[in-house]
């Protein structure tokens, strides 16, 4: 899908920038040519401003997209994905373990929660970023309780894992 979005844009960074936010947060665009955030409509002048862009980008960007059958199929039915509790987790009781990690390594998620399994906590919640919209992609892991700082060398033995954070 990224790779359409970005043959769609490339020469346009403004409105590649534009489409990125709405992926980002995943945000939806409706046949009105609004952006919604689930239920919420977001104003064209607000996108604008958190991607500093002119809002004549957000309207083209918007029409662009509504015009490939293909790309309207898709903005359209984005959705949020939650809320993601890492910036509080420690005022809730929650753990925090963060992973940064080469993407194209497969099964780092599978093995890091089996490593919180082993040790009996239970996952609230897993929020993996995606290396299209970021540069170091983070695995982020909301636990239950905190998980002890001697498992950050049991993390780093996992293939691909470049840094561990436990808090």
């Amino acid at each position: 899908m990224w790779e359409k979005v970005k043959h769609k844009f490339e020469k346009f960074p403004a409105r590649m920038s534009v489409a990125r936010k709405i992926v980002e947060y995943g945000l939806c665009v409706d046949e009105n040519r609004k952006i919604y955030c689930g239920d919420i409509e977001i104003s064209d002048l607000a996108i604008a401003r958190a991607v500093n862009v002119d809002r004549r980008s957000i309207k083209t960007t918007v029409d662009i997209i509504l015009s490939d059958e293909q790309l309207a199929k898709i903005f359209s039915n984005i959705v949020p994905a939650g809320p993601l509790v890492k910036n509080v987790a420690k005022d809730l009781g929650f753990g925090v373990v963060e992973i940064e990690a080469n993407a194209e390594n497969p099964g780092i998620i599978a093995k890091a929660t089996e490593l919180i399994s082993n040790e009996n906590i239970s996952i609230r919640q897993v929020h993996a970023g995606d290396p299209e919209f970021e540069e170091n992609p983070r695995l982020t892991i909301i636990t239950e309780k905190q998980v002890e700082g001697n498992m950050i060398n049991e993390f780093l033995k996992i293939e691909g894992v470049k840094r561990v954070s436990i808090y």
